[in-house]
């Protein structure tokens, strides 16, 4: 029933509307992925995940707001649907050769749980650097686990020779059209549930499986709606891909919304995507910290960080856009949240609800002038957060935090500081005072020289500060450190090295060697004021 729906309607959209698919032959990757969706096997294994209404959430954003639920899926994340698809296809003696697949989340259990269910044999690699509780989720669903090397590369490159020697078939996280079909069910169920009014489905974007598919669906059959995918700011493979009209391989991808940290797109989701989605929005982590807030209170569950980066676009076009009365419906895609993330989501939700502005502030040294500060400047105002630091016998400088409603009170006490004769300097946007600085205001050390200020990405494995300090060797003095478990797959590091004069090239050639994802921090004006 369902394919001679869809054949009818794709006969129609070719006569009536032949932009839509210019490029495609009767035959074509398009036609057989739609017939793919309706057509797929997911339902042996995935289940139809609710289309909620979300009443809190449309009451404060003046839009009709529905979550389309694949946390609820028996993995906790849609990846279940395209690997269940695409193993389901393999051949009797395929399946008897088993499965592999590179994947430090959803994709592993996605892969580990369809191979159970359909009796073939599975190998996930997954790096050394996994969080224990991923590994054993993966391992309860009865597949192999393989764990090697640092990063996600590096255990993919791994798979790819054990593949080469296995003969095992390579299961690929998104860029294989039985994946991409697999995926795209959640379109085919979003428009069954809500055939109505539709303005805008957003999706999370990692590789593209998930926006390909249900791009290629939506476009076909209801044109209209806009298709808008989201991705982290430091993770925006897929949007400068189609900025550059080619496939773009970042230099690093950030680690905080893991699920979706993919350095280059598939070359099938990339030309699908170019085709058929709207836009993409960037978001930053504040921005899905505050997303995941917004989540639980809608749902009372807890989304992953990528499993939020839908909704936390839906919220941005909203503010940015000031659309009103339309119906948006955001993707929640996973929640395979490590609890240890917890703590750090709820410290950066105020900042991404824009509730909370932070400054650091320059009073004069003297009796009285903290009194000064607090009676003409603060009061009245819900304080979030109050360092103070004694600098020298001329000034001080605080770290403060204060609530704000909306955007502009910024500006507001900005220019009331000033005009009360207080150097002042907006710190709200700034990532290390966000992630560092916050925790560790003492003022400079007067006995420290030619100190150099870096963040350095380290994984998260017995023996990684152990590894820098052996290639660094006695050459450099550390002078300040700063560590702070966030629950990932890598650790975020502050050190201060002192550099000698004439020490600068050696020192270069040590980051090179080291191979950690690293940022100079050294002309911050939070490490200036406070450290």
């Amino acid at each position: 029933m369902k394919v001679r729906f869809f054949l009818g309607v794709f006969r129609v959209f070719m006569v009536n509307n032949k932009i839509l698919f210019p490029a495609f032959p009767i035959e074509s990757t398009m036609q057989k992925i739609l017939k793919q969706i309706l057509t797929s096997r997911v339902y042996e294994a995935a289940v139809e995940t609710p289309l909620d209404e979300a009443p809190g959430l449309s009451a404060a954003l003046g839009n009709r707001v529905l979550l389309k639920r694949e946390d609820l899926q028996p993995v906790f994340s849609f990846k279940l649907r395209g690997a269940y698809n695409r193993i389901a296809h393999l051949t009797p003696r395929e399946l008897r050769c088993g499965v592999i697949a590179a994947s430090a989340g959803n994709h592993a259990q996605g892969v580990a749980f369809s191979a159970r269910r359909l009796g073939a044999r599975a190998v996930i690699v997954m790096p050394v650097t996994t969080p224990e509780i991923k590994i054993a989720a993966v391992r309860e669903y009865g597949a192999e686990v393989v764990l090697y090397g640092d990063s996600y590369s590096e255990a993919a490159e791994h798979c790819a020779r054990l593949v080469d020697e296995s003969g095992m078939i390579f299961i690929h996280p998104f860029d294989d059209e039985l994946v991409i079909a697999g995926q795209g069910t959640v379109a085919d169920e979003i428009q069954r549930k809500n055939s109505g009014r539709l303005d805008a489905v957003f999706v999370p974007v990692g590789g593209g499986g998930l926006i390909a598919g249900m791009a290629a669906y939506l476009k076909a059959l209801r044109p209209e709606v806009r298709v808008i995918g989201v991705e982290p700011q430091d993770s925006d493979a897929m949007a400068r891909s189609l900025e550059a009209g080619r496939r773009v391989i970042l230099d690093s991808v950030g680690i905080f919304a893991d699920g979706v940290a993919v350095r280059e797109v598939g070359a099938l989701t990339f030309d699908l995507c170019r085709r058929y989605v709207d836009e993409i929005i960037r978001v930053d982590t504040d921005e899905i910290c505050s997303a995941i807030k917004s989540n639980y209170q809608a749902t009372r569950s807890i989304v992953e960080p990528a499993g939020a980066l839908a909704l936390a676009g839906l919220k941005k076009y909203v503010r940015k856009r000031k659309v009103s009365g339309e119906t948006l419906i955001a993707v929640n895609s996973g929640a395979n949240m490590n609890f240890e993330r917890l703590r750090y989501v709820a410290e950066r939700t105020q900042s991404g609800e824009k509730q909370e502005a932070l400054f650091a502030v320059t009073i004069p040294e003297k009796p009285g002038a903290l009194r000064r500060f607090c009676a003409e400047v603060l009061d009245g105002r819900n304080i979030t957060e109050f360092n103070y630091r004694l600098s020298d016998r001329e000034r001080a400088h605080i770290f403060v935090g204060i609530s704000i409603r909306e955007e502009e009170e910024r500006q507001t006490f900005a220019a009331q500081l000033t005009a009360s004769g207080f150097d002042n300097v907006d710190l709200t946007d700034n990532e290390l005072a966000k992630t560092h600085v916050r925790y560790m205001v003492g003022g400079r050390s007067g006995v420290v020289s030619g100190e150099a200020l870096y963040r350095f990405w380290f994984p998260e494995r017995p023996g990684a500060l152990s590894r820098f300090l052996s290639i660094m060797g006695a050459s450099w003095n550390i002078s300040l450190f700063h560590y702070r478990s966030q629950g990932g797959d890598f650790g975020r590091v502050l050190i201060g090295l002192e550099i000698p004069i004439g020490e600068e090239e050696n020192f270069r050639s040590f980051l090179e060697r080291l191979g950690y994802r690293f940022v100079e921090e050294s002309t911050n004006p939070a490490y200036q004021l406070f450290l």
